[in-house]
């Protein structure tokens, strides 16, 4: 059983950031790792209390810095190693901790591992990589990451003379996790990094590490012994260390990568956000219901990261085509909102038709839900997407700070920003930014900063045991914590009515509760009755049987 102290990370709220798309420092147009100091008061103030960073390592940059180049340096499109360090610095003097990602399922084929391999088949480098001389086998049930973009898993490499394995583009040569040499060198970089006081990593497409590759010496014999080995190691060079991973499987096969709680610590929780939008487009809290009552109980100091987007597409692949249809229908109605025939690339406010009281109510949910709750950069704001930039850049647009040039992201002249800002519509940085929702207590931003808060500051979220409440009518979704005599009722109307509704508590009989958000008491009566508001959310708290 983990130890109490070293599970930071199951109170953690973490923020995830792009960096070439957050801030600008220097004036080039790419958001970089000087502006994102410079921002670190912001952050703080918000609340978060974990920054995790998408690859910033050197890359050719074809696939969003998937493609690494040298996993021991900073792009220098985004600084130097010491702008890093400075950043990291600064962070720890606001409390706030820093995961990155661990990109280790593949390499860019400019990388010198894969040069090597490619040049010698006798140097100990061809082994790193999955290769076949003669025309590729099919591995049961392997398909591409990127259907319809990457039509082979298999690319033949005229230097080389051989097929190599990749399951993403053909520019990222799979390694080969089966290789002891190939995880001396994964625990090598986990090395490199923590020594300069990074908290933990998430594993980048996790059960493709572990996957059979097509050829046998590739599928290890104990598969998920690599994630046991990364997890102990990290743990014992930082003790508190977190591995959080991207597992987009079925929950069935997600809780295997838990382990005994000795390999991931923090599972990206994919399936719940497509079980969210599907109880807004129906205005029906039984399909979040049903997509709660999947997930496998985690661990002791394990735990589900919940959120309503990351910054890939939100992918329905792993759902029922019923539960897809309905949230298509009313939220990517449009082919170009569409990617992969799977997902949607659209951020949260779009989504919800910029309505700020349905966008409050759905960042209330992921904030009062059991597990860690995840905001991706800009959506504490209510950022659109940018529909006319290709498969996931639609939602990786730069930050929108203020209203002036750039939306405060870049000084730089606007031809030169490395992705442009959003400047037409109801979410052009004009109408949507931090410098204007600062100034509005009613703004999302600050609703979003007491969420954060308020969830902080209750540490029934995190030791309370979870309880399965009702309410009779059905598009109202109630759950809630249960700490010795204590109950924290969190209540969410979904739909874009009225609703007076009765709350079933089950066995239990609060007499008091305080309203956390509106700072108000009340009694309950025998059979208490809520009336609610279009989207309207409570957070409820009864002490010790309501004394």
């Amino acid at each position: 059983m983990p130890n109490r102290s070293s599970t930071w990370y199951e109170e953690a709220v973490i923020y995830s950031i792009d960096v070439e798309k957050f801030a600008d420092g220097n004036g080039d147009g790419i958001g970089d790792f000087i502006g994102l100091t410079e921002k670190l008061t912001y952050l703080s103030e918000l609340g978060i209390t974990c920054i995790w960073l998408l690859p910033f390592f050197r890359s050719p940059d074809r696939d969003n810095g998937y493609d690494v180049s040298d996993f021991y340096t900073v792009n220098p499109k985004v600084g130097t190693l010491d702008d890093f360090l400075a950043f990291l610095h600064g962070a720890g003097e606001h409390g706030i901790r820093v995961i990155i990602d661990l990109v280790v399922n593949h390499t860019s084929d400019q990388h010198p591992w894969f040069q090597a391999a490619r040049r010698d088949d006798e140097t100990r480098y061809r082994d790193y990589y999955v290769w076949s001389a003669d025309p590729p086998p099919v591995a049961v049930g392997a398909k591409s990451i990127f259907p319809g973009e990457v039509d082979s898993l298999w690319t033949y490499d005229e230097v080389a003379r051989a097929y190599y394995f990749h399951h993403f583009y053909d520019f990222q040569p799979e390694l080969n996790a089966a290789n002891p040499q190939v995880r001396e060198e994964i625990l090598r970089i986990v090395d490199y990094w923590i020594a300069f006081g990074v908290s933990g990593f998430r594993l980048d497409a996790a059960p493709l590490i572990i996957a059979n590759k097509g050829l046998e010496h590739a599928n290890p014999r104990d598969p998920h012994g690599i994630l046991r080995q990364i997890g102990a190691y990290l743990r014992s060079r930082r003790p508190g260390g977190v591995l959080v991973g991207e597992v987009n499987l079925p929950p069935e096969a997600s809780d295997a990568f838990f382990g005994e709680g000795d390999q991931l610590q923090l599972l990206l929780n994919f399936m719940l956000a497509c079980y969210l939008f599907a109880g807004f487009a129906k205005e029906d809290a039984a399909a979040i219901n049903q997509g709660l009552s999947l997930l496998p109980e985690p661990p002791a100091g394990c735990g589900w990261v919940n959120f309503l987007r990351n910054l890939d597409e939100l992918d329905f692949s792993r759902v029922p085509a019923d539960l897809k249809q309905a949230v298509f229908e009313v939220f990517a109605p449009k082919k170009e909102m569409q990617v992969f025939d799977r997902g949607i690339r659209r951020r949260v406010a779009p989504m919800l038709n910029g309505d700020q009281r349905r966008i409050e109510m759905a960042f209330s949910i992921v904030f009062s839900l059991k597990g860690p709750p995840l905001v991706v950069y800009g959506d504490e704001i209510g950022i659109g997407e940018d529909l006319s930039r290709p498969g996931r850049d639609a939602v990786r647009v730069p930050m929108q700070w203020s209203a002036e040039k750039n939306g405060g992201f870049s000084t730089a002249n606007a031809g030169k920003l490395y992705q442009p800002v959003k400047t037409e519509g109801k979410f052009s940085y004009k109408k949507v930014n931090v410098a204007d929702q600062e100034k509005d207590p009613g703004s999302l931003l600050n609703k979003v900063r007491r969420f954060i808060n308020l969830r902080r500051n209750q540490p029934i979220f995190t030791r309370g045991r979870a309880v399965r409440l009702s309410a009779t009518d059905p598009a109202v979704l109630v759950h809630g914590f249960e700490d010795a005599g204590d109950l924290l009722l969190l209540v969410h109307n979904l739909a874009a009515r009225r609703i007076e509704t009765e709350i079933h508590f089950g066995g239990m009989q609060p007499k008091r509760f305080r309203d956390l958000i509106d700072d108000v008491e009340f009694e309950v009566v025998k059979k208490p009755r809520l009336e609610l508001e279009p989207y309207a959310y409570r957070w409820l708290i009864s002490k010790g049987n309501g004394s």
